[in-house]
């Protein structure tokens, strides 16, 4: 019996913790502490960490929130290679059926994206060989959405965020922000973007170094779709035939979600103001209604 006292303790104290939660307002704040104490609680029993372990822990997280920034967000970044993100995005998707799948917001939403007309390039400093996107916004009903404001930012072509390279690229470069015409439907030029690393610079990175893990993410463009009365979608379109798509360092890959480039035609191209032949990526954004009480 004396052997199973430290257990014991162990288990009081735990039902000690959650009582003193008890009288919290919120009834789902006190679900949540409640269950997340139990959780982190059964963690240390089960890992049993010595006082360097744990001293190395709260060391670790310091580090992650001074780490952040305006223009970084180590916190999501962790999140992500942790799989979480993309677990919470997965379980909100199960509420939502018939709806575009949906993934991470990621590290680099940091920033407003301009506003943009339909037609315009995201890119502000030319490179060769645009790619036009074409889309449209509906709902889980097949109904086109009018006016829909569609979110977009990528990498450049060499991986590189307009916020990593700020003295290289303009601010907003790669972003925009639209909104789809009468009949739902948008379209915009930009660049092919490239798979690139997660940022290592940081104690995401050391993580990712001591568990031998590569950093990178397959070429993606983001969006968030928008309309009144529907869910806000957060999402990716990711680029065909990438090398990374069956390891991203941040689980978001979706077979839903790995789209097809084709090539604009004559008619398309006289109309886009494009060369004929110029790749063309084709987004088709279904959002969920609004969820009501």
């Amino acid at each position: 019996m004396t052997a199973n006292k430290p257990v014991d303790k162990a288990l009081s104290l735990t039902d000690e913790v959650v009582t003193a939660f008890d009288a919290t307002p919120d009834p789902r704040l006190r679900a949540i502490l409640g269950s997340l104490v139990r959780y982190v609680h059964d963690f240390v029993r089960d890992v049993e960490p010595s006082m360097a372990e744990w001293s190395t822990a709260i060391e670790f997280l310091t580090a992650v929130g001074q780490k952040c920034s305006d223009v970084r967000q180590e916190f999501v970044l962790l999140s992500d290679v942790l799989g979480i993100s993309m677990l919470i995005e997965t379980i909100n998707d199960s509420n939502a059926p018939g709806s575009t799948d949906s993934t991470v917001l990621g590290p680099f939403h940091m920033t407003e994206s301009p506003l943009r007309e339909l037609g315009e390039t995201t890119d502000m400093i030319g490179v060769a060989d645009p790619v036009v996107v074409t889309g449209s916004v509906r709902n889980t009903r097949r109904e086109l959405l009018s006016g829909a404001s569609i979110d977009v930012w990528q990498c450049d072509p060499n991986g590189f965020y307009d916020v990593q390279q700020p003295d290289v690229q303009p601010p907003g470069n790669g972003r925009a922000l639209f909104h789809a015409d009468a009949d739902g439907q948008f379209w915009f030029q930009t660049v092919m973007p490239c798979h690139y690393p997660i940022p290592t610079d940081g104690p995401v990175g050391t993580l990712l170094n001591a568990t031998s893990r590569h950093p990178f993410r397959p070429a993606h463009i983001h969006f968030i779709a928008a309309a009144p009365g529907h869910r806000t979608l957060t999402t990716h379109i990711f680029i065909p035939d990438d090398p990374y798509l069956g390891s991203d360092a941040v689980f978001a890959v979706k077979r839903s979600l790995i789209g097809e480039i084709g090539a604009v035609g004559d008619d398309q191209a006289l109309e886009l103001g494009v060369p004929t032949g110029t790749a063309v990526l084709n987004v088709d954004l279904v959002l969920a209604p609004e969820i009501t009480n």
